[in-house]
């Protein structure tokens, strides 16, 4: 099957912007990780996105995907006029997010009776069918994926598209490449760091931007700092240049007990090391970050919100509570950091769970029946 994926950025050039933040989104990870994956079952893939920086070459190939970026501001006639040329071999469509001109992609798939599927990956991309002509194209897909059930709702209650042709599914991980440690490695690891075997570790990996709660991960850290003066906070991660700096300073307040790592291409080390993960973002799709800490054997305490409500189960595998609720997740982070035994139930059901649910061997074939199906 010759597949046609279209994402709104697929970036080259710098890695951060100005305020320090990386420009690389999750979509843009899913959708290069989607590629490799379903090639390795035998398709091929192209990539469209739009064509940002004028020096980045208009095609390409990258690792085996065959990247097209399209030219502004005429990105719609380019993209029929591909489909009915160098790519006109196209058998399915499989959109990630709302990117504008990929409307074009689903009126031709339509017009030639191809298959296309919308994927939904983060609650700001749920689009409402009365909200303009380009959205009410959105609702003409032939397949819906929503990577979690709040998501799928949204579908349902603004786009109105109909619950049979939605399927909710993850997007996936290598689990083998977020495997629980063995306790050497856990041991040099934390020598790496200078982090004492016996120390309680809290970790946060996700961008440091405020809407991924870094203010309410400083409330709490100084919170549990009072009861567990030894504990280690690592957080990991690329972000706002001002928060990681007011990071610091709480650090140094804190008897140095905060480790700023900053933006890191392979954090499974760093949750190989930690005893509980923390996430008190206030919006997501499903996070990818809290899948991989699960599936390394790490208990979660994240906001109740969509996405984590379809990882993490109260007295399973961690808690869920308010985002805003810095008290509640200092108080469930002691109950983990004080009961060993707790600790290690958790951590293990959690990576049950990613293992049986989000392993690629498990998404990626459900993927690409739902890509291929009219």
């Amino acid at each position: 099957m010759k597949i046609c994926l279209l994402i709104k950025d697929f970036a080259s050039g710098e890695e951060v912007d100005k305020n320090g933040v990386p420009i690389k989104s999750g979509a843009e990870f899913h959708g290069e990780n989607h590629a490799k994956q379903l090639m390795k079952l035998g398709h091929e893939v192209t990539i469209m996105a739009k064509k940002r920086i004028f020096s980045t070459a208009g095609r390409e190939n990258i690792d085996g995907i065959d990247l097209v970026r399209l030219h502004a501001p005429f990105r719609w006639l380019e993209i029929i006029l591909r489909l009915l040329t160098t790519h006109r071999n196209i058998d399915a469509f499989y959109i990630l997010g709302t990117p504008q001109f990929a409307v074009w992609a689903i009126l031709f798939a339509k017009f030639f009776g191809k298959p296309s599927t919308f994927v939904l990956t983060n609650v700001t991309e749920i689009f409402s069918s009365e909200g303009g002509w380009r959205n009410k194209i959105f609702t003409q897909c032939t397949n819906y994926i929503a990577i979690s059930t709040r998501l799928k709702k949204g579908l349902i209650e603004k786009g109105n598209i109909p619950p049979e042709r939605i399927t909710v599914l993850p997007q996936g991980i290598a689990t083998e490449r977020f495997s629980p440690p063995d306790k050497n490695l856990r041991l040099q690891l934390r020598k790496n760091l200078d982090i004492s075997p016996d120390a309680k570790v809290l970790l946060f990996c996700a961008r440091v931007v405020i809407n991924k709660g870094v203010d309410t991960l400083q409330t709490v850290w100084k919170i549990l700092h009072e009861k567990f003066p030894d504990a280690v906070l690592v957080v990991v991660g690329g972000g706002n240049t001002e928060l990681l700096e007011d990071l610091k300073k709480l650090s140094t307040e804190l008897g140095n007990s905060i480790k700023v790592i900053g933006e890191v291409k392979e954090p499974e080390n760093f949750y190989r090391l930690a005893d509980v993960y923390i996430f008190p973002s206030r919006y997501e799709g499903l996070p990818t970050s809290l899948i991989e800490a699960m599936s390394c054997g790490l208990p979660a305490v994240v906001s109740d919100i969509g996405g984590c409500e379809d990882l993490i189960f109260d007295e399973v595998s961690g808690w869920r509570t308010d985002p805003e609720d810095a008290k509640g997740f200092a108080e469930k982070i002691e109950i983990l950091f004080n009961d060993d035994d707790k600790r290690k139930k958790f951590g293990a059901a959690a990576s049950k769970f990613i293992r049986e649910t989000c392993d690629y061997s498990t998404v990626i074939p459900k993927l690409a029946d739902i890509i291929s199906s009219k």
